[in-house]
Protein backbone atom coordinates (compact mmCIF):
# COMPACT_ATOMS: atom_id res chain seq x y z
CA UNK A 1 0.00 0.00 0.00
CA UNK A 2 2.91 2.33 0.75
CA UNK A 3 4.28 1.66 -2.75
CA UNK A 4 0.90 2.59 -4.25
CA UNK A 5 0.92 6.01 -2.57
CA UNK A 6 4.52 6.58 -3.66
CA UNK A 7 3.46 5.90 -7.25
CA UNK A 8 0.45 8.18 -6.91
CA UNK A 9 2.65 10.96 -5.55
CA UNK A 10 5.13 10.52 -8.40
CA UNK A 11 2.38 10.64 -11.03
CA UNK A 12 0.71 13.69 -9.46
CA UNK A 13 3.97 15.63 -9.90
CA UNK A 14 3.72 14.99 -13.66
CA UNK A 15 0.22 16.46 -13.91
CA UNK A 16 -0.13 19.76 -15.75
CA UNK A 17 -2.37 21.81 -13.47
CA UNK A 18 -4.35 24.72 -14.99
CA UNK A 19 -3.36 28.28 -14.13
CA UNK A 20 -5.79 30.57 -12.31
CA UNK A 21 -7.16 32.26 -15.44
CA UNK A 22 -7.61 28.92 -17.23
CA UNK A 23 -9.37 27.47 -14.21
CA UNK A 24 -11.76 30.43 -14.06
CA UNK A 25 -12.53 30.11 -17.79
CA UNK A 26 -13.16 26.35 -17.50
CA UNK A 27 -15.35 26.83 -14.44
CA UNK A 28 -17.49 29.46 -16.19
CA UNK A 29 -17.81 27.21 -19.24
CA UNK A 30 -18.96 24.26 -17.13
CA UNK A 31 -21.45 26.34 -15.13
CA UNK A 32 -22.89 27.92 -18.29
CA UNK A 33 -23.24 24.50 -19.92
CA UNK A 34 -24.95 23.02 -16.86
CA UNK A 35 -27.33 26.01 -16.66
CA UNK A 36 -28.18 25.71 -20.37
CA UNK A 37 -28.87 21.97 -20.12
CA UNK A 38 -30.99 22.46 -16.98
CA UNK A 39 -33.07 25.19 -18.63
CA UNK A 40 -33.41 23.14 -21.82
CA UNK A 41 -34.73 20.08 -19.99
CA UNK A 42 -37.02 22.22 -17.82
CA UNK A 43 -38.58 23.71 -20.98
CA UNK A 44 -38.90 20.26 -22.59
CA UNK A 45 -40.49 18.89 -19.41
CA UNK A 46 -42.91 21.81 -19.25
CA UNK A 47 -43.81 21.31 -22.91
CA UNK A 48 -44.44 17.60 -22.49
CA UNK A 49 -46.52 18.27 -19.36
CA UNK A 50 -48.64 20.81 -21.25
CA UNK A 51 -49.19 18.41 -24.15
CA UNK A 52 -50.21 15.59 -21.79
CA UNK A 53 -52.57 17.96 -19.98
CA UNK A 54 -54.27 18.86 -23.28
CA UNK A 55 -54.69 15.18 -24.18
CA UNK A 56 -56.26 14.08 -20.90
Amino acid sequence: MFKFFQNVSREMKKVSWPKGQELTRYTITVLATVAFVAIFFAVVDLGISQILELIS
